[in-house]
Parts: C-alpha cells; sequence; structure tokens
C-alpha cells in the first residue's frame, strides 16, 4: 500500500470515529433529557387547602378573586376551598381554631398572634395600601367636620377586630382621643354596609370598596380618611402600610414550603395580572354579583383603589414596622419591644415566584 492510500484509510478511519463519537454523544444527550423530563416533581405536601377570609367580595381581596376565578390554584396542583366570613377577625379564628389551613386578611393579625404565643406568618402580598375608608354617613355630616367630632358616636366596621376597626382606632389616636370614646358596631363587608349607612344604624362607617364608593357616589357618605391611595395611606400610617396578605402559622409553613409556595405562586401572578388587566378583562372575570348590580361603579370603585394592590406580592421594607408602629398605638398589649418582627413574615416564597412568573 502506497503512502497516499494510507493515508486515505486513515483519514476515512478518523471520520468514521468522529461519527460514532459524536452519534454517541447525542444519544447520551437524549437519554439524560429523557431522564429530566420524566422525573416527576415532588408532590405538594396538602394540596387540598382551605383558605378563610373575611368579606371576599371587597376590592380589598380582589387578588385572591382572579387567583381562583383564572385558575392559578389549580394550575399549582391546588384544590383551593375558600370560606369566607363576615370580618378579618372571624377568618383569624378559623384559621386559629383549625377549621382552615391559611388565611388571607390584614397583616396586623401576624403581630397579634404573637401577643399569645403563637408564631404566624405572611408569605406573600395582596395589598401595598389598606384601601380602607373612614367616612361620616350624610344625617350626621353637617356636625362631623372631622375624626375628633365622632367622639360619642356609632361606628360601624366590618368585624370587631378587623382592618376596618384597626382604621378607626388609629384614627382616634391620631386626634387624642381613645377606643373606648366610639362605640363600634359590626356591620359586614357587603351590602350590609350599605344598609347599615343608610338606615341609620351607625353614624360612620370603616370599611372597604366598593361599597364605600357606591355610599360616596350616592352622597350617603363624607370621606374624613381615605388610604385607598399611597398618599393617603402615609398621611394616616406614616409610611409604607400592608394590608391584605396571605398568612399561615409557621409551623405550617415549615412542615408545608412547596404547598405553601404553590400558593404564592398563584398569588403572585393574580397581582401581576391585576396590574395590566382593562376594565373588559375585569367584568369577564369577577363574579357578577360581586359588581353589585353596577359595573361602572364597580370599574370607579377598582380605579379609586388600584394603587393600592401589590404590584409582585413581595413585602415592602418598612411595612411591618409601620403596622406594628400602628397597632401599638391603640392596642397595650402588643409592646414592639416584645415583638419578632422578623418572623411575621417572609418573602422567599414571592421572590421564587417572581422569578417564575416574571
Amino acid at each position: 500500500m502506497t503512502h497516499a492510500e494510507a493515508r486515505r484509510v486513515r483519514d476515512a478511519v478518523g471520520r468514521l470515529v468522529l461519527v460514532l463519537t459524536l452519534i454517541a454523544l447525542g444519544l447520551v444527550a437524549l437519554s439524560l433529557s429523557a431522564g429530566a423530563s420524566a422525573a416527576p416533581a415532588q408532590p405538594l405536601e396538602k394540596p387540598k387547602i382551605t383558605i378563610a377570609v373575611g368579606g371576599k367580595p371587597g376590592l380589598y381581596y380582589l387578588p385572591l378573586t382572579i387567583a381562583e376565578q383564572l385558575g392559578y390554584f389549580k394550575d399549582e396542583g391546588l384544590d383551593v376551598t375558600i370560606d369566607d366570613f363576615a370580618g378579618g377577625s372571624k377568618a383569624l379564628q378559623a384559621v386559629v381554631g383549625g377549621s382552615a389551613d391559611v388565611g388571607t386578611g390584614a397583616f396586623e393579625h401576624t403581630l397579634l398572634m404573637q401577643t399569645k404565643g403563637l408564631t404566624y406568618q405572611s408569605f406573600a402580598v395582596l395589598g401595598a395600601a389598606p384601601q380602607l375608608v373612614l367616612g361620616v354617613v350624610k344625617a350626621k355630616a353637617g356636625e362631623v367636620k372631622s375624626v375628633k367630632d365622632l367622639k360619642g358616636m356609632r361606628i360601624g366596621v366590618s368585624a370587631p377586630g378587623s382592618s376596618t376597626h384597626m382604621l378607626v382606632n388609629v384614627a382616634l389616636a391620631k386626634v387624642g382621643l381613645k377606643p373606648s370614646d366610639v362605640s363600634i358596631v359590626g356591620v359586614g363587608s357587603n351590602a350590609t354596609v350599605v344598609a347599615a349607612a343608610r338606615g341609620g344604624q351607625v353614624d360612620a362607617v370603616s370599611n372597604v370598596d366598593p361599597m364605600m364608593t357606591l355610599l360616596q357616589e350616592s352622597g350617603d357618605l363624607k370621606v374624613l380618611v381615605d388610604t385607598r391611595t399611597q398618599a393617603g395611606t402615609r398621611a394616616m400610617f406614616g409610611g409604607p402600610m400592608p394590608a391584605a396578605v396571605m398568612y399561615a402559622p409557621q409551623s405550617f409553613i415549615q412542615k408545608n414550603p412547596r404547598t405553601v409556595q404553590a400558593l404564592a405562586n398563584a398569588i403572585v401572578r393574580a397581582d401581576k395580572w391585576l396590574q395590566r388587566a382593562s376594565a373588559a378583562d375585569l367584568l369577564k372575570t369577577v363574579p357578577e354579583p360581586y359588581l353589585l348590580g353596577d359595573k361602572t361603579l364597580y370599574l370607579k370603585a377598582f380605579a379609586n383603589c388600584r394603587e393600592a394592590f401589590s404590584p409582585d406580592g413581595m413585602m415592602p421594607a418598612d411595612g411591618p414596622a409601620t403596622a406594628l408602629k400602628a397597632l401599638a398605638s391603640f392596642t397595650p398589649e402588643v409592646k414592639p419591644s416584645q415583638i419578632r418582627l422578623g418572623d411575621t413574615w417572609t418573602n422567599a416564597f414571592a421572590i421564587q415566584a417572581n422569578r417564575q412568573y416574571p
């Protein structure tokens, strides 16, 4: 065999070896890829979940409704039951009592639980501002010019101990009045609010939209305090004030991290959907009974508090401290020095949710 022939044979063998090597590497990669795709994701620890909420039709809890209506919970493998109560304090009782796994309510519930020796933690934020409105009914508007004039009057809240009650107490404290200077009446947070305001059951109301916008538009209410905007929130609370959050006992979160992540994913998706939703999107998604029979009014109420929704489910850095200061201003058992603020919230799940749903 000549040198030229030998070189051609070597070249041919080299090309064959290269081809065989590439084929082998391709088969290995294909095998690894198939193995990875076939590997099942870790199952949720508790796919069947009960969520307690107080006044779900209110815009305060709109991200929860959006996550439910658009199937975001189902997308995460969750089978969710939502139990609706008259107010946030009632929903909290359901979580404490064990009839609900998770609560959706005001962040300050986590602070109050610590005073009772229980550690509850927020893991996804629905509201970046409280959306709470305090106003005086038409019959008393002539004699009530400011919060200070509410002394001795009956004030309707969703339920005693709820965030609507907290706003009353903070507003009273800012003008030198005590919680005992007024009478608190539970009026729920749905159409019952309107009935109470128009029926003479109360002299003033602290509640959420769309009911408060309805009463404003009809002339049945004069607004004294408005925290539907960031500016109004800072004026009342002195800083960023977290509103509705999804919370659970810290022990539940530690035992069920994948389930909690799934819940956070759904809420963060809903938060982000609301940032870009059109009027048509909203009316198509929100259950008809929540619109109070007036779509135009509902959209006006949504516009009034649109900036109050969290854009990403994250707790603002100064939010917990603002809430603690507000709560301590009228709740003697809440002593800031004894509250482990870091145990009342975590952004870990919201951070991961934002990575998954940028």
